[in-house]
This record gives structure tokens, C-alpha cells and sequence, in this order.
């Protein structure tokens, strides 16, 4: 049987390739040209194709097998890059995956700017996003299953949780521009929702215990996400509240409305990092904490949340 091809004489054929000659990769590599030539043909015979053609030019010009080869030595060398990259970092301490939870309170557009800087920073680390509600969210945290979560807070009797503002966000009672509620065009009364469907997101694992809150109609349908929500109240299905960052195009576009409902509840919701402190985070996990405050602005340092807090969306509530 052939011997395989070794690393080192990939590296010494890109290195030709790069250099155009084998005089220039002999230097390169503090190597001599014999030496250099001696593994190229080396892995020419193990290969059982020419790689260079020799003939008629001074550079060694690269045949159709050689072509090839490049873009696979290439690929090789670095996923070797990559492994040592990732032991390196785990030698550190750096983690090897991050599992993070997410709610949709967090702004998609700047989720998707931290993550593509997460990805740039640490090229190694893989991350898993388990996307839902804010109990969702915290239930995720609580049970070790994320070791960090961005969301809403609730008061939760449970001393290892730790919640670290970061940034804020409202809710906003929005219908499709043909729904009854939005072509009255004037302030709504409790009597004028009583009678309508209202959306409503659902607490699937129990934490809220039923609770409503900024829940107005006699009628509800409820939903396990805000995006199967966001999805219905577009499609004209019913009224709800939904976070002003996931509405904010939709109104500018006029495919949504925004009632004039005083009674709904439209303060100001904090966006927290939340996590355990029986699963402290790494270094990554504290990058992108960072970084979500920095790119939201507005934290007010780490704390637990007084019920003023609470953010309706962590209930069984339109949020």
C-alpha cells in the first residue's frame, strides 16, 4: 500500500505554488531546492499524477490534477489550523461551545450584528441558540441548559439567578391596517377590544402559573412564540402587543398599525442578560454579554430585579 501524503509535503507544495518557483519555496521554508524537489516528487508518486509540468517554462506551472490538489491541500491545512486553534483555546479556557438562549425583546437586527462579530472573534467556539419566549428564556438559564440568556426578567425565588441590565424595549398593541380596531382611527375604549380577538403568547412550561397581564379581550387565541404571533396579527387574525423592535419596520411600511389603546401597558422593558451562578460563564459567554450591552446601551449593572421589572412578557400575557 502507498503511503499517505503528509502534512509537511502538502505544505511544502502550496508553498511552490505561492513562491512560483521551487528556488523561491526552498527559502521560504529554509530548505534546499533538492530537498524541496525531493518531496514534491515524492508526493507525486504517492498521489500517482503530475502535479507540476515541467517541460518548456523556467516556473513550474500547475497541470489539471495539480489545480486540483491546491484547493484540497488548502482545505487540509486548514482544519489543522483550526484544531490547533481550538485546543489552544480550550488550553485557555475558552469554551468549546456556547449554548445561549435568545427572546425576540432583543432587536433581530442587533443580534445578528453581535453574533457576525462573535463569529469573527472567536472562529472556534460553536454556538447554539435556543430561540423563545422570555420564560423561555429563563427556564433555559435556570436549568443549565443555556449558560446565558437575553430576555425579560421576572421575579423569580431562586437566589443563584443573576440579572445584568443591558438595554430596553416596549410593547406595542399593533393590527393589520383592514383589522375593526385599526380603521376606527381614534383612541380605544375597553368596550371596543372587549369583542375581538387578541393574540396572545402562552407560558408552555408553567413558570408564570396563568397569570395575564395587558390581556384586554374576552376572546383569545394564544401562541407559543411572538413570531407565530407577529405572523397572525400581520394576517389580519387578531390584535396583540408585540416588542416596537420587531414592529418597527412593519409600521414604517404601513403593513401594521399602531392603536391608540391607553390601557395597554407601554412603558419602558428592560432587556436583561440573565444567568446562573451555578453555571458561571467563560470567556466567550462574557464577550458576547459585553457586547450586546455595548451595542444596546443603557445597562445599569448587575442586580436583581425589583417588581417594577417584570416584564409582562414572562407572564401569560400579551407580549
Amino acid at each position: 500500500m502507498q503511503p499517505h501524503p503528509t502534512l509537511d509535503q502538502l505544505q511544502v507544495f502550496l508553498t511552490v505554488v505561492e513562491k512560483g518557483s521551487f528556488s523561491a519555496a526552498s527559502r521560504a521554508l529554509n530548505r534546499t531546492q533538492s530537498v524541496v524537489s525531493y518531496t514534491i516528487a515524492n508526493l507525486e508518486a504517492q498521489l500517482r499524477v503530475a502535479l507540476f509540468s515541467r517541460s518548456g517554462t523556467r516556473r513550474p506551472e500547475l497541470t489539471d490534477a495539480g489545480r486540483s490538489v491546491v484547493e484540497d491541500a488548502r482545505r487540509l491545512l486548514g482544519d489543522l489550523d483550526l484544531m490547533r486553534a481550538r485546543v489552544q483555546a480550550l488550553s485557555d479556557g475558552l469554551e468549546a461551545e456556547l449554548n445561549v438562549a435568545m427572546s425576540s425583546i432583543v432587536p433581530s437586527d442587533v443580534v445578528v450584528e453581535v453574533l457576525r462579530a462573535f463569529r469573527n472573534h472567536y472562529p472556534t467556539v460553536s454556538l447554539k441558540v435556543t430561540a423563545g419566549t422570555p420564560v423561555i428564556v429563563m427556564d433555559e438559564v435556570i436549568h443549565g441548559r443555556a449558560v446565558v440568556g437575553f430576555g425579560g426578567t421576572m421575579a423569580v425565588k431562586n437566589d443563584q439567578i443573576v440579572f445584568e441590565r443591558i438595554g430596553q424595549t416596549a410593547m406595542v398593541p399593533v393590527a393589520a391596517p383592514d383589522h375593526l380596531l385599526a380603521t376606527l382611527r381614534r383612541p380605544l375604549t375597553l368596550a371596543d377590544v372587549r369583542d375581538e380577538t387578541q393574540l396572545v403568547v402562552f407560558d408552555a412550561s408553567g413558570t408564570a402559573k396563568g397569570r395575564d397581564f395587558n390581556v384586554f379581550s374576552l376572546k383569545t387565541w394564544r401562541v407559543s412564540d411572538n413570531a407565530t404571533k407577529h405572523l397572525f396579527i400581520l394576517g389580519g387574525l387578531g390584535w396583540g402587543g408585540l416588542p416596537a423592535s420587531v414592529v418597527k419596520d412593519d409600521l414604517a411600511a404601513g403593513r401594521l398599525v399602531r392603536l391608540q389603546f391607553s390601557a395597554f401597558d407601554q412603558g419602558e422593558l428592560p432587556i436583561h442578560a440573565v444567568r446562573n451562578v451555578a453555571n458561571p460563564p467563560g470567556p466567550a459567554a462574557r464577550w458576547l454579554t459585553a457586547a450586546f450591552q455595548a451595542r444596546l446601551s443603557g445597562g445599569v449593572g448587575s442586580r436583581e430585579p425589583s417588581e417594577e421589572d417584570v416584564e409582562p412578557g414572562l407572564m401569560e400575557a400579551d407580549s
